[in-house]
């Protein structure tokens, strides 16, 4: 016999969640504490509750952000962690980095300097290639030249502070995905020198603030009209195509 379900919820439970509760991973579907009044830092053990789910609303947690594993259960559960999207334990933004890397093959990646290297409560603005602003927003992501692959995430559209994205010089594969399209701060782009396929989305014309834009060196057969370039202050940016347009 093996515990499925663990239901405490609306009682008086206090005190810290004890970390040998990840050693139920495996076996347990349901861990519901809700409603209590749990207190200290979300052990990071918890992550390892891969397939279940995991419900913690209604606690007195502290304010540190919770286990990137534990935010990261959306994935793997339709129900999964409750709390996933609450930016005050899971940052919208570590989120999105978080698929960026898997999407993008991170682990093989030249330099992963602190992403995901497991400290599962590390800032993202630490990770290599990430800058942030003093209220912990995106502001830049430069990561060219870096073994990039795979493809870029739609998650890219969750970095909606950032104003330069540099992802030049590397093999990222596939459609360059419409969600960037909410990238409305955004003044410097560089995709060039990958392997994206297909138009570039319609959406590049909705980014108000872009002056600089770099797709040269893909395969990319179709950009959108882009009309705030027109009189852009950087006279390097170029929609040059390898297979033609």
């Amino acid at each position: 016999t093996v515990l499925e379900v663990l239901e405490l919820s609306s009682n008086v439970l206090s005190g810290q969640i004890p970390f040998q509760i990840g050693q139920l991973g495996g076996t347990l579907k349901r861990l519901d504490l809700s409603n209590n009044t749990l207190s200290g830092t979300i052990p990071s053990q918890i992550g390892q509750l891969q397939g279940a789910s995991v419900l913690l609303n209604g606690n007195g947690f502290d304010n540190k952000t919770a286990p990137l594993s534990l935010c990261m259960l959306h994935r793997v559960g339709v129900e999964a962690f409750d709390l996933a999207f609450d930016p005050k334990f899971c940052p919208i933004e570590r989120n999105a980095l978080s698929d960026f890397y898997d999407s993008a093959k991170g682990a093989e990646w030249t330099d992963r300097t602190n992403w995901l290297d497991g400290d599962e409560y590390a800032s993202y603005c630490d990770w290599t290639g990430v800058t942030c602003d003093d209220m912990n927003h995106v502001t830049k992501l430069d990561l060219s030249n870096n073994g990039l692959s795979g493809r870029l995430s739609e998650s890219i559209g969750s970095l909606t502070f950032i104003e330069v994205l540099d992802l030049s010089d590397n093999d990222i594969k596939g459609s360059i995905p419409t969600e960037i399209g909410n990238l409305t701060n955004i003044t410097y782009l560089r995709l060039s020198y990958n392997a994206f396929t297909g138009a570039a989305p319609e959406s590049l014309g909705e980014l108000a603030q872009l002056q600089l834009l770099q797709l040269q060196t893909n395969r990319i057969t179709k950009i959108p009209n882009i009309t705030q370039l027109d009189e852009s202050i950087y006279n390097n940016s170029t929609f040059v195509t390898d297979c033609g347009v």
